[in-house]
């Protein structure tokens, strides 16, 4: 059989398309070349160069080498995006849910709760909160320690390196005042001198080491993930007898796993809780922010997608591609973040987002409502004349319904980070909170009372609050002042020490 032969135009088309190809690939040869120069020529030829315990630099001091880095980290101080559920504008959320007033009634976040800001806010909003009072008042709880500083600056390990990690954590919160100035920034995550991401505080490394892992290992994918997970976790403030010189120390519970019952499991051992309720008396599981364990449950984060690919996705300037330091809602930028991955249109993975949100709120709503009205009609009971022995299974109810309502919505992104597994913890909730109800009824009719438990109005914030004895305008005068007196002065302190205050 004779060879089929290409007609003369047929080979000029291979022809040509092979240079296109080779041009092509020389083109991004030369790209990938010139990228890899000019980042090489910023590491080469600083102009702000770090060495050893410049480690812990402040903020401005990377403007110059890293500008586009620097200009989009900046951008958080922005507080103009708003989403269906959320934004990046403190809001009072307890105005807008005062159920959670009742819900925390004992503890401080009672008195003020916000939603968050950038991390241009992290000390604005430390000082600001009602939550940290001000720094003569020692004896009421509102004077938090040393360390509720930890995730607010990266000035917070330049005082571990100088102090001791044990001593820094164990001050009262005001003693760092003058010291911690510069809001999260780029020594938080990066290693100044290699620009590598690093951990840079302690607990996240201790927290692998109990579990065998070495966190030195990890790699750069993980790394992505990691550098968020130093803060955006579930912890505690641990104190041991044994060991009293390092009172308040900052742990996270992780040794027996990173689910809710795991958690739980941990802190029932050692009979742990964070505060008594002031109504129900429950000795109560205060949750933090488990954003980075309910990641792991989610799709996402069980595909290997990490904090940074949604929170700070790559962007190209001038043909240089560097990761956006604007650290917000991927809903923000669809575009660049979502779409990505996903082909569908933009509005459509926007309502997809949505309609987890949705389903999440609404068990959500039923679990505040019925657990605010269990925490009053413990307290009823206990007025009756209820026993430790006859309140034993309600505060055990009460126990885990609050600890799981607090785990599902103290991470701001869980409904959409992992929408299946926070449902099935706020059902959880609500079957506890049923289950605290019905003891309750079956303590007060031993008691003699079978009718409805009358219920006070809290349908503000200022009633559930006045509702739980609280004087939240002292409380606001108080912080007031420290704001106007004591606030400047430390931020005279840290100019006359040469320390960068950016806010």
């Amino acid at each position: 059989m004779s060879e089929k032969k290409l007609k003369t135009w047929q080979g000029w088309a291979l022809f040509g398309g092979c240079m296109a190809v080779v041009f092509g690939l020389g083109l991004l040869t030369s790209l990938l070349m010139e990228r890899r120069a000019e980042v090489a020529s910023i590491f080469n030829n600083r102009k702000v160069p770090m060495k050893g315990e410049a480690i812990h630099a402040p903020n401005e001091d990377f403007r110059t080498d890293f500008a586009r880095e620097y200009d989009t980290w900046h951008q958080t101080i922005e507080t103009d995006f708003e989403s269906e559920n959320n934004g990046n504008e403190a809001k009072d959320v307890l105005e807008q849910r005062p159920n959670m007033v009742i819900l925390w009634a004992g503890y401080a976040f009672s008195w003020d709760y916000t939603t968050p800001r950038g991390h241009m806010h992290a000390i604005e909003d430390m000082r600001r909160t009602l939550r940290t009072g001000a720094p003569e008042q020692l004896t009421d709880g509102s004077n938090q320690p040393g360390t509720c500083w930890t995730c607010k600056s990266p000035d917070v390990p330049r005082i571990m390196a100088e102090k001791g990690v044990a001593e820094y954590y164990k001050a009262n919160w005001a003693m760092w005042g003058n010291e911690i100035v510069n809001p999260i920034g780029c020594s938080d995550c990066h290693d100044p001198e290699t620009m590598d991401l690093r951990i840079s505080r302690p607990a996240l490394k201790e927290a692998f080491e109990r579990q065998g892992r070495d966190i030195t290992k990890a790699p750069l994918s993980e790394m992505r993930t990691l550098v968020c997970a130093q803060c955006h976790v579930e912890y505690y403030f641990k104190d041991d007898p044994a060991t009293p010189e390092k009172d308040q120390y900052l742990t996270f519970p992780w040794d027996k796993g990173f689910t809710v019952e795991n958690i739980e499991e941990y802190y029932d051992e050692t009979g742990y809780y964070d505060y008594i309720h002031a109504l129900s008396r429950t000795p109560i599981l205060k949750a933090q922010h488990p954003g980075y364990e309910t990641s792991k449950m989610g799709i996402h984060g069980q595909r290997g997608v990490s904090c940074a690919d949604c929170h700070m996705p790559y962007v190209a300037d001038g043909g240089v591609k560097f990761s956006d330091h604007h650290i917000m809602s991927p809903l923000a930028h669809i575009d660049r973040t979502c779409m990505t991955c996903h082909r569908e249109s933009e509005e459509t993975l926007r309502q997809n987002v949505y309609e987890r949100q949705r389903k999440v709120l609404e068990v959500r709503n039923r679990v505040e409502d019925e657990l605010a009205t269990a925490h009053i009609e413990a307290k009823f009971a206990w007025d009756k004349g209820a026993t430790e022995a006859e309140m034993k299974n309600v505060l055990d109810a009460l126990r885990k319904s609050q600890w799981r309502w607090d785990f599902a919505v103290a991470s701001h992104g869980a409904s959409f980070h992992a929408p299946q597994e926070i449902t099935r913890i706020l059902s959880a909730s609500l079957d506890y909170a049923h289950q605290a109800r019905l003891a309750i009824s079956k303590v007060l009719a031993k008691h003699g009372y079978t009718d409805d438990v009358p219920m006070p109005d809290i349908s503000t914030k200022d009633k559930a609050q006045k509702y739980i004895g609280l004087d939240i305008p002292a409380k606001e005068q108080a912080k007031q002042k420290f704001l106007d007196e004591i606030v400047p002065q430390w931020v005279a302190d840290a100019k006359s020490k040469k320390k960068l205050v950016e806010l």
